[in-house]
């Protein structure tokens, strides 16, 4: 595997690969890698010839400077993680490599992130789509994998693809979850013992949102009472928000007509976690 710090040094590489006309993975991450990351390269690898990594905590997502700066990093740990999965280039700049100087130009979004995660982090998806952007044009990707996990990020990635005719095809990958059900998430880390068995509130909820629509109920404030009701039985948990939306467009509705998505966004304790799940009619 291939460190790579420099844009310059990976457009050469990239160069190589097109002459050859290999087929390019691109799954971008934040690092601090775990199982649910590995689950992303495993399939780059079975679909791809080469498989790159990112990992850049990106400043530009960061709705918050202390957030930021306890985001949690491993480089030595995610280095050994991706040797051993065969990764071909780690692509690992500095903040001052992916932006040099102010950003005067950026992805205008609409309506997309006006809900869910959005709703509450503004500006967190522009600076998303400016860093996925750059990856593009540097990496030139036939195929980019993200999780389900941030569903939202998902959509809104898929859109922009569409709208701008990127040529990447935006594989998407089932969220992958401990033998009790939390999401796994880098964040996960800043967790105590206590607060890792609290944060299984946010399975519970799915589970029990998904068994009501299961039996019949469709009046989406109906169902997050239901959801809002069993976060209460957890004191360290305090909802940023629960929402239902039609999977395509994010949109709330008050009744669930089409196929929909829960999704969650939850603080335990000063740790902010998001899960979802899609409910299909």
């Amino acid at each position: 595997m291939k460190l790579i710090t420099r844009k310059n040094q990976l457009k050469e590489e990239i160069k190589i690969w097109e002459k050859e006309a290999l087929s390019i993975a691109l799954v971008p991450t934040m690092g601090y890698l775990h199982t649910g990351h590995e689950s992303l390269i495993k399939k780059a690898k079975e679909e791809n010839e080469k498989v790159v990594v990112s990992i850049f905590v990106n400043p530009m997502q960061f709705n918050s400077k202390e957030d930021l700066e306890n985001y949690p990093t491993n480089l030595e740990n995610d280095m050994k993680i991706l040797e051993k999965l065969g990764v071909d280039i780690l692509f690992a700049p500095s903040k001052e490599e992916i932006y040099p100087q102010e950003n005067k130009v950026f992805i205008e979004l609409k309506d997309l992130d006006k809900e869910l995660c959005g709703a509450t982090r503004p500006g967190h998806f522009q600076g998303v789509c400016t860093i996925i952007v750059k990856l593009f044009n540097l990496i030139k990707p036939t195929r980019a994998y993200f999780g389900k996990k941030d569903f939202q990020q998902l959509a809104i990635i898929k859109k922009m693809v569409e709208d701008l005719d990127f040529s990447v095809e935006i594989i998407p990958c089932d969220t992958v979850r401990t033998n009790k059900g939390l999401a796994l998430s880098s964040r996960n880390s800043r967790l105590n013992s206590n607060e890792l068995e609290d944060a299984l509130i946010l399975y519970k909820i799915l589970e029990k949102v998904e068994e009501e629509f299961k039996k019949g109920e469709k009046n989406t404030e109906r169902l997050i009472e239901i959801g809002k009701s069993i976060i209460g039985q957890v004191e360290s948990a305090k909802i940023d928000y629960i929402s239902i939306v039609d999977a395509e467009t994010l949109e709330k509705i008050e009744k669930i007509k089409s196929d929909s998505l829960i999704a969650l966004g939850v603080f335990i304790g000063n740790v902010r976690l998001i899960d979802n799940r899609e409910l299909f009619i």
